[in-house]
């Protein structure tokens, strides 16, 4: 069911939706920010000699509570292929993945001492942070991004835009056939044209320098610039079915690109999350190997 998971509050006399970063009233969020000033205040009145490091009973402790929250924050994954209700239902658990995941900036910081080299030790703290960075990014884009996305693409699904697509190539082929041979090869840039082509930079980026649409109408604004809109003149035609099929582009490609960065950061997160696992594991046995 689409209220799945989805808490409506009454606000005024009308409603609004939880979504994870509000759950419980920002429970985690308050959880998150209480171990983190407790953290704080602990640091700032912990009489550690020589000074602040990650190998004393304090560095010790935070240590152990940063590597069994990033544990437990790559659960996540895991956590999704089992939907469940209640206290720790998927959105629950999202958003104590978020909160405490933000808490290990300061866990992992205080953790080091401030002490930094370039040594097994540091890459972790590094990797750490790169990986919350980018669920910083994952968190912007999971909750801007598919409102965007669904303006873009309005009532329609992505195969109904497709077949419209495939409609207008179908008027266009039709209504090139009285035309002459040089006006057929310039319909055939647009029929040619692939709404998927490009590669990844123009996915996300949504330029297509080379789109053979563009250059199609172009080449016949070029032939009826000076000539009056007739209304049934076949060039005429082209150039209004040309001018629709890449507006509907526009659609298309807007969608792929909106898609394309919502996957993307998960093709960086989940990478470099694994890397800073393995990362722990070589600073923990280093610590312990050569105590």
């Amino acid at each position: 069911m689409a209220t799945r998971g989805v808490t409506q509050l009454g606000v005024d006399g009308g409603s609004k939706h939880e979504g994870f970063l509000r759950y419980g009233g920002y429970k985690w969020l308050k959880i998150g920010l209480a171990i983190s000033l407790v953290a704080i205040l602990i640091y700032a009145f912990h009489d550690a000699r020589p000074r602040p490091n990650g190998g004393s009973w304090y560095g010790y402790t935070l240590g152990t509570i940063g590597a069994g929250l990033i544990l437990w924050l790559t659960m996540l994954g895991v956590r999704k292929r089992a939907m469940t209700r209640g206290r720790w239902s998927l959105k629950a658990w999202t958003s104590a993945h978020v909160y405490l995941g933000l808490s290990l900036v300061i866990i992992g910081t205080l953790h080091t001492g401030f002490q930094f080299g370039w040594n097994v030790h540091t890459l972790a703290y590094v990797l750490m942070m790169i990986v919350i960075i980018s669920g910083i990014y994952g968190i912007g884009v999971y909750s801007a991004l598919p409102r965007v996305l669904s303006n873009n693409r309005g009532e329609t699904t992505q195969m109904q835009m497709l077949d419209s697509l495939r409609q207008l190539d179908r008027q266009l082929h039709d209504a090139a056939q009285p035309l002459d041979h040089r006006y057929a090869e310039i319909v055939q840039m647009s029929l040619n044209d692939d709404p998927f082509g490009g590669g990844l930079i123009a996915r996300l980026t949504g330029r297509y320098p080379k789109c053979g649409t563009r250059a199609a109408q172009a080449a016949i604004r070029a032939e009826t610039g000076d000539r009056p809109a007739i209304g049934d003149d076949a060039i005429e035609r082209i150039d209004v079915l040309l001018e629709r099929k890449e507006a509907a582009l526009a659609r298309v490609r807007q969608h792929l690109r909106l898609k394309g960065l919502l996957e993307i950061w998960l093709y960086i997160h989940v990478p470099l999350t694994f890397a800073l696992i393995a990362a722990l594991f070589a600073h923990i046995f280093s610590v312990f190997f050569y105590w």
